[in-house]
């Protein structure tokens, strides 16, 4: 088979250009007629990642790295998917490689650190971070690397301080607002307003550290987006919650919601309790007439997924068919509390006559909130429900993938941010079936004790 040289140029100005589906033809139409082009199986296998195939991206690596050991861009990116599968010691060993030959890349020295920290060895990440900070001050990930290790390991004090790299990152944008960022000066008699940042889970997890600043004498404003809202109406700690900031709002300082845990919080023993949140009658009212034919059941709600947008996502959720084991437990209805664009699936597949959408048509969190105050226990990935959950101190259990949040650490079933949860962890990367299997079992076992 002939292949004219130019359609390898052809390939590659494709995938630069975000032409995926051209890109994807033309790099497989080369690789057949050149099977020996370590380069081009590199560049596909990076293609491959963005489309978060994972398990083909390494495959493509592999080959790269069967023909080209010494590249250093095939090293560095079959390093990238073996860490995003979770061969964490697979990947440390390619970048201290890569390192042993140039030990100038900042890169590669944060995800070392990554890869320490996302395996669980902590003090080990944190070990070889803290030098790095300070030799590459320009790199923020490190200092955010260091500082997810420092917060999973229970040293709130340096873990949120360094977190504020994040603002040097292209992640998070700083806000634009009209007052001065509050860095600890004294709040009595002063105005505060608290922004949202992140995910929806995030705040969640955050408000309780409002009180903190009320007992410093400060009048807090809280931003709250709109799905949030009704949830936060009466939030303890906020002396007005709103949608967004008024034109004329008048306020001394700012601060930002992941910010909250400075104020007081050094170690594990100084976490607050979760925020009591406030749910409408008519949320109540909704949710009581959609589970009300299943009174004499066992329920449990279940959400495999969070945001879509969220990077990490595909991770950390699953699919609605890897829950089909928990269909059949018997006396038990099984309810969706999910709304996002995987529904379509949901409802499309037959699945919905034997799970019941529960979630698709909920207004906000506080109707999915209401909808889980009627279930006997609620199953869900790492997302925002399962801080919504654990707030409502309701029996939770949420199934975490390899590389679990901080809040979750890497090992242990329980948090100390949320009594009632319990935590199931996954085996292997985007393996799903063998945890899914563990909490059927296990809620077989919490129904007999029930």
């Amino acid at each position: 088979m002939t292949v004219e040289p130019k359609l390898r140029d052809e390939a590659i100005a494709a995938h630069r250009g975000g032409d995926v589906a051209k890109a994807t033809q033309l790099y497989a139409t080369w690789l057949t007629a050149h099977p020996d082009d370590p380069a081009m199986w590199s560049n596909y296998g990076a293609l491959l990642r963005s489309l978060k195939q994972y398990r083909l991206a390494e495959h493509a690596h592999r080959r790269a790295y069967a023909l080209d050991p010494q590249g250093v861009g095939v090293r560095a990116n079959l390093a990238n998917v073996l860490s995003d599968l979770g061969q964490m010691d697979a990947s440390i060993e390619l970048r201290q490689s890569l390192l042993a030959e140039n030990p100038d890349l900042p890169e590669q020295v944060s995800l070392i650190g990554r890869c320490l920290r996302g395996s669980g060895r902590y003090q080990q990440a944190i070990d070889w971070l803290h030098p790095a900070v300070g030799r590459f001050p320009d790199y923020a990930d490190i200092q955010m690397q260091l500082a997810l290790a420092q917060m999973a390991a229970g040293d709130y004090d340096n873990g949120f301080d360094n977190y504020r790299a994040r603002w040097r990152t292209d992640e998070v944008k700083r806000p634009k607002v009209p007052f001065a960022e509050w860095n600890g000066e004294p709040l009595e008699g002063k105005t505060i307003v608290v922004l949202p940042e992140q995910g929806f889970g995030d705040a969640v997890l955050m408000v309780r550290h409002l009180p903190d600043l009320k007992a410093m004498g400060a009048r807090v404003i809280l931003i709250a987006e709109k799905p949030l809202l009704r949830l936060f109406a009466r939030i303890k700690g906020a002396d007005i919650v709103a949608s967004g900031l008024p034109a004329n709002a008048k306020a001394d300082f700012y601060t930002s919601m992941m910010d909250l845990p400075r104020v007081a919080v050094s170690t594990d023993d100084d976490i607050r309790p979760p925020a009591e949140l406030s749910i409408p009658e008519d949320s109540v009212a909704r949710a009581k007439s959609i589970i009300a034919p299943f009174q004499n059941k066992t329920r449990i709600g279940v959400v495999w997924s969070g945001s879509a947008t969220y990077r990490g996502n595909a991770f950390r959720s699953f699919t609605h068919r890897d829950l089909w084991p928990l269909l059949d437990l018997p006396e038990t209805q099984v309810f969706s509390l999910y709304k996002g664009p995987f529904i379509e699936a949901f409802q499309q597949d037959g699945t919905a006559g034997l799970m019941v959408d529960a979630g698709s048509t909920d207004r906000d969190f506080a109707d999915c909130a209401a909808m889980m105050q009627e279930m006997d226990l609620v199953i869900t990935s790492d997302t925002a429900t399962a801080h919504i959950a654990g707030s409502l101190g309701l029996p939770t259990w949420v199934i975490l993938h390899t590389d679990a949040f901080w809040v979750y650490r890497h090992n242990g079933t329980t948090t100390p941010w949320y009594p009632t949860m319990r935590l199931f962890r996954q085996n292997a990367a985007l393996e799903w079936a063998s945890v899914i299997e563990e909490v059927k079992q296990a809620v077989i076992e919490w129904k007999a004790r029930s």
